[in-house]
């Protein structure tokens, strides 16, 4: 194994949130944006850089990489390894915050700056058969976006299934070096892109010090713990559910059989005109057939 899992939350941070190599963060806004000639970013200030012991102990199912660019415009990266409860709301509250809180009570509105929000899915969620999404605030009869300040794209990982040989342009490249680090062997041959080359040579492991390997593999454990979590809350709550519906049933298994009781009882025992007679032994057939459904 040549290369660490850049999933990992410290491998993604000291990846992506190098300040020393802002080259590799520059590079794939740049190809997830899809960003050509004037439009593409230049230069980005990291705002929570990559520094080991502040993310030791950081919660490991989400990790972010936050910047700004040149035109002051807000990058929030990030890299979600498991599907939460209320993940859309989230999502939508994180951008918000970001956004409003560019100014200050009483500053004029024209200083609000874009902000982008891009996240990394180890895991599908939108129902579109695309790895790669983009969603905007549009006009629900003409689809024009005006409100363009707050964007957003995702990557989900489980919906990339392109080998080596057919990566068509960067943020396929991108894609396949998050997603596959762990079984690449060496850079592949038609790698051009030098912010994507700078993240090869972050991920490989002889670059790694004690420490930071160690933080990894700490980072590693927690991130099952937390996939092991979930997991248990999910069977424990089918147990659940199928315990309460076997019940379910058996409650109206001991209404339908006092019922078909009854009606037995009352057939035999009440001294009742033919026509009362014919109408009890309906409503036992009717009842016995629901039991057999």
């Amino acid at each position: 194994m040549r290369y660490v899992d850049v999933k990992n939350d410290v491998a993604f941070r000291k990846i992506f949130g190098n300040e020393k190599k802002k080259i590799i963060l520059i590079s794939f806004l740049n190809a997830v944006l899809g960003l050509e000639g004037t439009d593409r970013i230049r230069k980005v200030t990291l705002l929570n850089p990559y520094q080991l012991p502040r993310i030791i102990n950081e919660k490991a199912s989400i990790i972010d990489v936050k910047a700004i660019d040149g035109k002051g415009a807000t990058f929030i990266v990030e890299m979600q390894v498991a599907e939460v409860d209320g993940f859309q709301k989230r999502v939508l509250y994180y951008q918000c915050k970001d956004y409003a809180s560019q100014i200050l009570v009483g500053d004029e509105y024209p200083k609000l700056r874009p902000v982008y929000f891009i996240g990394i899915l180890d895991f599908n969620y939108f129902s579109g058969k695309n790895y790669l999404s983009k969603h905007l605030i549009v006009d629900g009869e003409t689809g024009e976006c005006v409100f363009k300040d707050m964007q957003f794209r995702f990557i989900e990982l489980g919906k990339f299934k392109k080998d080596i040989g057919e990566l068509e342009n960067v943020i396929d490249q991108w894609t396949y070096f998050i997603k596959n680090a762990l079984k690449i062997e060496s850079v592949p041959a038609d790698v051009v892109d030098e912010g994507l080359k700078e993240a090869y040579g972050e991920a490989e492991r002889f670059r790694w010090t004690k420490n930071q390997y160690d933080a990894y593999i700490k980072a590693g454990i927690a991130r099952q713990d937390r996939i092991g979590e979930i997991t248990f809350a999910e069977k424990k709550g089918r147990k659940l559910a199928e315990a309460e519906k076997d019940k379910v049933i058996e409650e109206k298994d001991k209404v339908i059989a006092a019922k078909e009781n009854e009606l037995k009882e009352a057939i035999k025992n009440a001294k009742l005109d033919k026509q009362k007679n014919e109408d009890l032994a309906r409503q036992l057939a009717e009842l016995q057939k629901q039991i057999k459904g």
